[in-house]
């Protein structure tokens, strides 16, 4: 598992090197998730054109030790600045659920300061940020917090079932979720790159009318794609996620002209 120096090295997980890679993708978690949760793409990828680099929030694996962030727009700018070291070369985002969100947040202040945008965000199984509910998970006892768990699935049961790994899982996910749900789109500026909106036909947590209004969120282009499964569809469709993943990546990725430099 490979990391830049300085700061970042805290932020980005990338478990398989591509260095003749042509993008980079970068994996923010969903509430609860840790950057381990995108080793199976990025093993998907390997020896492809695409790197993938997943986002380690704090409070998680190595980085259990440190306190979670419980705001959503604070935990955008500490990232968007870790991730300055590994913009060297084209770059997209793809986020899951909370995940989602933080990219768009990401990429929402990167260009605002003036530094390099991704190429293509993707939203994964999260309705627009304009599209408000009344999230209170984390205000649930940890019987509640456990039973929206197995809900949603992409939680192993094994791990919930276990007193001492359920006491570690439980704190972590209820900080991500109280980011989340205290999370509002104060800004309203949309991005200039283009949204992919990936979404299962069966989740409880998105409705395809919430899932099309991230196209008011971009300038660019957007899609909107939907998959058989609920919230977390991904882990059984894995094909189908990859195939839009490399599809949409080919579209945005500059065209070589004749003289070698892109266009």
């Amino acid at each position: 598992m490979g990391s830049l120096g300085n700061g970042s090295g805290k932020w980005v997980r990338r478990f398989h090197a591509v260095p003749t890679g042509k993008i980079r993708l970068f994996c923010f978690p969903h509430a609860g998730g840790s950057a381990s949760y995108y080793f199976p793409m990025s093993r998907s990828f390997d020896g492809r054109d695409v790197e993938v680099l997943a986002v380690q929030y704090p409070g998680r694996q190595d980085r259990r030790t440190e306190p979670c962030v419980t705001d959503l727009a604070v935990l955008a700018d500490l990232i968007g600045e870790a991730l300055d070291e590994w913009t060297d070369m084209p770059f997209a985002f793809w986020g899951h659920s909370m995940g989602a969100l933080l990219a768009f947040e990401v990429a929402r202040r990167r260009e605002a300061l003036g530094r390099s945008v991704p190429l293509l965000l993707f939203a994964s199984g999260r309705r627009a940020p304009s599209r408000y509910r009344d999230g209170r998970v984390h205000l649930l006892d940890d019987p509640g917090l456990t039973a929206e768990l197995t809900r949603l699935g992409g939680t192993d049961p094994r791990l919930l079932a276990e007193p001492d790994l359920r006491a570690a899982i439980l704190p972590t996910t209820r900080a991500d979720y109280q980011a989340v749900e205290t999370y509002v789109d104060t800004l309203g500026t949309p991005v200039s790159c283009p949204i992919t909106v990936v979404i299962g036909d069966s989740d409880p947590d998105v409705t395809l009318e919430e899932a099309a209004d991230w196209a008011g969120h971009t300038t660019g282009r957007f899609d909107l794609k939907v998959l058989p499964g609920g919230h977390f569809y991904l882990e059984s469709r894995r094909r189908e996620v990859l195939a839009v993943i490399t599809g949409a990546l080919n579209r945005s990725l500059p065209v070589p002209t004749a003289e070698g430099t892109a266009s």
